[in-house]
Protein backbone atom coordinates (compact mmCIF):
# COMPACT_ATOMS: atom_id res chain seq x y z
CA UNK A 1 0.00 0.00 0.00
CA UNK A 2 3.00 2.07 0.99
CA UNK A 3 4.32 1.60 -2.80
CA UNK A 4 0.69 2.95 -4.51
CA UNK A 5 1.01 5.88 -2.05
CA UNK A 6 4.41 6.58 -2.58
CA UNK A 7 3.62 6.19 -6.36
CA UNK A 8 0.37 8.28 -7.02
CA UNK A 9 2.39 10.89 -5.01
CA UNK A 10 5.31 11.02 -7.69
CA UNK A 11 2.69 10.96 -10.27
CA UNK A 12 0.99 14.19 -8.90
CA UNK A 13 3.93 16.48 -8.07
CA UNK A 14 5.88 15.28 -10.91
CA UNK A 15 3.00 16.54 -13.27
CA UNK A 16 2.19 19.95 -11.29
CA UNK A 17 5.84 21.02 -11.57
CA UNK A 18 5.39 19.42 -15.41
CA UNK A 19 2.68 21.34 -16.44
CA UNK A 20 3.70 25.01 -14.76
CA UNK A 21 6.84 25.28 -16.86
CA UNK A 22 6.33 22.96 -19.85
CA UNK A 23 8.29 20.13 -18.59
CA UNK A 24 6.07 17.44 -18.76
CA UNK A 25 7.21 15.68 -15.71
CA UNK A 26 9.40 12.92 -17.23
CA UNK A 27 12.28 15.34 -15.66
CA UNK A 28 11.45 13.82 -12.54
CA UNK A 29 9.41 10.49 -12.92
CA UNK A 30 12.69 9.13 -15.19
CA UNK A 31 15.97 9.35 -12.46
CA UNK A 32 13.06 8.79 -9.62
CA UNK A 33 12.47 5.45 -10.83
CA UNK A 34 15.93 4.78 -11.77
CA UNK A 35 16.48 5.94 -8.74
CA UNK A 36 14.19 5.04 -5.77
CA UNK A 37 13.29 1.27 -7.99
CA UNK A 38 13.47 -0.62 -4.55
CA UNK A 39 12.06 1.87 -2.29
CA UNK A 40 8.66 1.96 -4.81
CA UNK A 41 8.26 -1.23 -6.23
CA UNK A 42 10.29 -3.48 -4.53
CA UNK A 43 12.81 -4.26 -7.06
CA UNK A 44 15.78 -2.07 -9.27
CA UNK A 45 14.06 -0.69 -12.88
CA UNK A 46 16.32 -0.25 -15.54
CA UNK A 47 16.38 2.96 -17.95
CA UNK A 48 14.59 1.88 -20.66
CA UNK A 49 11.57 0.46 -18.90
CA UNK A 50 11.86 4.06 -16.46
CA UNK A 51 12.02 5.88 -19.94
CA UNK A 52 8.76 3.69 -21.69
CA UNK A 53 7.01 4.04 -18.32
CA UNK A 54 7.67 7.77 -17.97
CA UNK A 55 6.55 8.67 -21.63
CA UNK A 56 3.16 6.66 -21.21
CA UNK A 57 2.69 8.76 -18.40
CA UNK A 58 3.39 11.92 -20.24
CA UNK A 59 0.26 11.11 -22.51
CA UNK A 60 -2.38 11.15 -19.25
CA UNK A 61 -0.43 14.57 -18.02
CA UNK A 62 0.10 16.67 -21.27
CA UNK A 63 -3.75 15.63 -22.36
CA UNK A 64 -4.65 16.76 -18.91
CA UNK A 65 -2.73 19.84 -19.11
CA UNK A 66 -3.78 20.55 -23.12
CA UNK A 67 -7.25 20.31 -22.36
CA UNK A 68 -7.32 22.95 -19.35
CA UNK A 69 -4.78 25.12 -21.51
CA UNK A 70 -7.26 24.94 -24.25
CA UNK A 71 -10.36 25.72 -22.18
CA UNK A 72 -8.08 29.20 -22.13
CA UNK A 73 -7.31 29.32 -25.73
CA UNK A 74 -3.55 29.37 -24.78
CA UNK A 75 -3.09 26.42 -27.36
CA UNK A 76 -1.14 27.62 -30.43
CA UNK A 77 -2.31 24.41 -32.49
CA UNK A 78 -1.19 25.37 -36.02
CA UNK A 79 2.26 26.04 -34.15
CA UNK A 80 1.68 22.92 -32.27
CA UNK A 81 1.23 20.78 -35.31
CA UNK A 82 4.02 22.70 -37.29
CA UNK A 83 7.00 21.28 -34.17
CA UNK A 84 4.91 17.85 -34.65
CA UNK A 85 5.93 16.82 -38.17
CA UNK A 86 9.94 16.57 -36.87
CA UNK A 87 9.22 15.80 -32.93
CA UNK A 88 6.88 13.19 -33.42
CA UNK A 89 9.20 11.05 -35.52
CA UNK A 90 11.98 12.11 -33.71
CA UNK A 91 10.47 11.09 -30.65
CA UNK A 92 10.23 7.56 -32.22
CA UNK A 93 13.97 7.04 -33.03
CA UNK A 94 15.13 8.54 -30.01
CA UNK A 95 12.59 5.88 -28.19
CA UNK A 96 14.43 3.29 -30.20
CA UNK A 97 17.93 4.24 -29.35
CA UNK A 98 17.42 3.86 -25.39
CA UNK A 99 17.63 0.48 -24.78
CA UNK A 100 21.12 0.39 -26.57
CA UNK A 101 22.73 2.91 -24.23
CA UNK A 102 23.85 0.67 -21.12
CA UNK A 103 22.91 1.90 -17.34
CA UNK A 104 25.98 3.95 -16.47
CA UNK A 105 26.36 6.17 -19.67
CA UNK A 106 22.60 6.64 -19.53
CA UNK A 107 22.68 8.17 -15.77
CA UNK A 108 25.55 10.09 -16.74
CA UNK A 109 24.38 11.87 -19.66
CA UNK A 110 20.90 12.16 -18.22
CA UNK A 111 22.64 14.04 -14.82
CA UNK A 112 24.53 16.21 -17.11
CA UNK A 113 21.44 17.01 -19.11
CA UNK A 114 19.43 17.70 -15.55
CA UNK A 115 21.97 20.08 -14.41
CA UNK A 116 22.11 21.97 -18.25
CA UNK A 117 18.07 21.76 -17.88
CA UNK A 118 18.84 23.57 -14.43
CA UNK A 119 21.17 26.34 -15.52
CA UNK A 120 18.92 26.78 -18.72
CA UNK A 121 15.75 27.33 -16.08
CA UNK A 122 18.02 30.03 -14.13
CA UNK A 123 19.73 31.98 -17.53
CA UNK A 124 16.36 32.18 -19.02
CA UNK A 125 14.77 34.94 -16.06
CA UNK A 126 17.97 36.91 -17.65
CA UNK A 127 17.44 36.42 -21.04
CA UNK A 128 15.75 38.43 -23.72
CA UNK A 129 14.00 37.28 -26.43
CA UNK A 130 15.70 38.07 -30.13
CA UNK A 131 14.08 40.77 -31.82
CA UNK A 132 14.49 38.85 -35.51
CA UNK A 133 11.17 39.19 -38.04
CA UNK A 134 10.11 36.14 -38.83
CA UNK A 135 8.26 35.43 -41.82
CA UNK A 136 5.44 33.57 -40.33
CA UNK A 137 3.56 36.10 -38.02
CA UNK A 138 0.97 34.80 -34.75
CA UNK A 139 -1.05 37.15 -32.90
CA UNK A 140 -2.33 36.17 -29.35
CA UNK A 141 -4.79 38.35 -27.44
CA UNK A 142 -4.53 37.86 -23.51
CA UNK A 143 -7.61 37.82 -20.79
CA UNK A 144 -6.52 41.43 -20.79
CA UNK A 145 -7.22 42.41 -24.54
CA UNK A 146 -3.42 42.74 -24.80
CA UNK A 147 -2.02 41.55 -27.94
CA UNK A 148 1.54 39.74 -28.40
CA UNK A 149 3.34 39.03 -31.70
CA UNK A 150 5.51 36.14 -32.71
CA UNK A 151 6.92 33.62 -34.89
CA UNK A 152 9.18 31.67 -36.76
CA UNK A 153 10.55 30.25 -40.14
CA UNK A 154 9.23 26.86 -41.02
CA UNK A 155 12.66 25.27 -41.31
CA UNK A 156 14.05 26.55 -37.75
CA UNK A 157 10.69 25.03 -36.62
CA UNK A 158 11.11 21.79 -37.94
CA UNK A 159 14.62 21.80 -36.85
CA UNK A 160 13.74 22.36 -33.29
CA UNK A 161 10.93 20.12 -33.29
CA UNK A 162 13.16 17.43 -34.50
CA UNK A 163 16.33 18.02 -31.43
CA UNK A 164 13.63 18.19 -29.36
CA UNK A 165 11.60 14.88 -30.51
CA UNK A 166 15.25 13.31 -30.67
CA UNK A 167 15.95 14.24 -26.72
CA UNK A 168 12.34 13.97 -25.80
CA UNK A 169 12.34 9.71 -26.53
CA UNK A 170 16.02 9.29 -25.70
CA UNK A 171 15.50 10.51 -22.63
CA UNK A 172 11.71 10.19 -21.46
CA UNK A 173 11.50 13.74 -20.45
CA UNK A 174 8.55 14.99 -22.73
CA UNK A 175 10.69 17.70 -24.57
CA UNK A 176 8.78 20.96 -22.53
CA UNK A 177 12.31 21.81 -20.70
CA UNK A 178 14.04 22.80 -24.21
CA UNK A 179 10.89 23.95 -26.07
CA UNK A 180 9.29 26.51 -24.16
CA UNK A 181 12.67 28.61 -23.32
CA UNK A 182 13.76 28.38 -27.45
CA UNK A 183 9.60 29.27 -28.19
CA UNK A 184 10.06 32.75 -26.17
CA UNK A 185 13.75 33.00 -26.57
CA UNK A 186 14.08 32.92 -30.06
CA UNK A 187 10.66 32.89 -31.82
CA UNK A 188 9.40 35.23 -28.76
CA UNK A 189 6.02 33.11 -27.85
CA UNK A 190 4.42 34.87 -24.78
CA UNK A 191 5.31 32.26 -21.94
CA UNK A 192 1.83 31.05 -21.08
CA UNK A 193 1.39 30.06 -24.91
CA UNK A 194 4.66 28.51 -25.36
CA UNK A 195 3.84 26.20 -21.97
CA UNK A 196 0.04 25.34 -23.49
CA UNK A 197 1.59 24.75 -26.98
CA UNK A 198 4.96 22.91 -25.63
CA UNK A 199 2.11 20.43 -23.88
CA UNK A 200 0.26 19.81 -26.38
CA UNK A 201 3.35 18.88 -28.76
CA UNK A 202 4.31 16.61 -25.91
CA UNK A 203 1.02 15.03 -25.98
CA UNK A 204 1.69 14.11 -29.40
CA UNK A 205 5.17 13.39 -29.47
CA UNK A 206 4.67 11.06 -26.38
CA UNK A 207 1.69 8.95 -27.79
CA UNK A 208 4.50 7.74 -30.59
CA UNK A 209 7.46 7.94 -28.52
CA UNK A 210 5.33 5.17 -25.74
CA UNK A 211 4.13 3.01 -29.28
CA UNK A 212 7.74 2.24 -29.78
CA UNK A 213 8.68 1.35 -26.03
CA UNK A 214 5.74 -0.56 -25.76
CA UNK A 215 6.60 -2.38 -28.81
CA UNK A 216 10.22 -3.24 -27.26
CA UNK A 217 8.50 -4.43 -24.13
CA UNK A 218 10.01 -1.46 -22.28
CA UNK A 219 6.82 -0.21 -20.66
CA UNK A 220 5.81 -1.62 -17.02
CA UNK A 221 1.97 -0.57 -17.33
CA UNK A 222 1.62 -1.45 -13.34
CA UNK A 223 3.03 1.35 -12.76
CA UNK A 224 1.74 3.44 -15.48
CA UNK A 225 -1.89 2.75 -13.86
CA UNK A 226 -0.34 3.67 -10.59
CA UNK A 227 1.26 7.05 -11.54
CA UNK A 228 -1.47 7.85 -14.25
CA UNK A 229 -4.61 9.50 -11.68
CA UNK A 230 -1.71 11.48 -10.17
CA UNK A 231 -0.46 12.48 -13.38
CA UNK A 232 -4.08 13.81 -14.32
CA UNK A 233 -5.06 15.86 -11.22
CA UNK A 234 -1.60 17.18 -11.15
CA UNK A 235 -1.36 17.89 -15.22
CA UNK A 236 -5.03 20.01 -14.15
CA UNK A 237 -3.65 21.45 -11.07
CA UNK A 238 0.08 22.59 -12.55
CA UNK A 239 -2.43 24.36 -15.33
CA UNK A 240 -4.66 25.95 -12.97
CA UNK A 241 -1.99 27.09 -10.89
CA UNK A 242 0.30 28.34 -14.01
CA UNK A 243 -2.88 31.13 -14.68
CA UNK A 244 -2.75 33.10 -11.68
CA UNK A 245 0.31 32.93 -10.60
CA UNK A 246 4.27 33.28 -11.98
CA UNK A 247 5.39 30.54 -10.68
CA UNK A 248 8.97 32.00 -9.53
CA UNK A 249 8.88 29.93 -6.13
CA UNK A 250 8.21 26.67 -7.66
CA UNK A 251 10.42 27.37 -10.37
CA UNK A 252 13.45 27.56 -7.86
CA UNK A 253 12.28 24.13 -5.59
CA UNK A 254 12.56 22.57 -9.33
CA UNK A 255 15.99 23.65 -10.12
CA UNK A 256 17.47 22.75 -6.88
CA UNK A 257 15.61 19.50 -7.32
CA UNK A 258 16.97 18.81 -10.95
CA UNK A 259 20.47 19.72 -9.26
CA UNK A 260 20.27 17.34 -6.54
CA UNK A 261 19.11 14.41 -8.88
CA UNK A 262 21.51 15.29 -11.38
CA UNK A 263 24.33 15.06 -8.56
CA UNK A 264 23.20 11.70 -7.80
CA UNK A 265 22.80 10.00 -11.52
CA UNK A 266 25.96 11.71 -12.49
CA UNK A 267 27.68 9.83 -9.48
CA UNK A 268 26.28 6.61 -9.60
CA UNK A 269 27.00 6.66 -13.66
CA UNK A 270 30.19 7.29 -13.10
CA UNK A 271 30.78 4.43 -10.79
CA UNK A 272 29.23 2.13 -12.96
CA UNK A 273 31.12 2.97 -16.35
Amino acid sequence: MLEIVLLALLGLISAIFGSIVGLGGGIIIVPALTLLGPQLVGSEIDHATAVGTSLAVLIVTALASTMAYSKKKRVDWRSGWLLFMTSGPAAMIGSALTGHMSNGPFQLSFGIFMLLMAGLLVARDYMKPISRQWPVVRTYTDDKGEQHHYGYAVLPALLVGFAVGLISGLFGIGGGSLFVPVMVLLFRFPPHVATATSMFVIFLSSTLGTGVHAWLGETNWWIVLVLAPGAWLGGKAGAWIASRMTGKALLWVLRITLVLMAAQLITEGLSAT
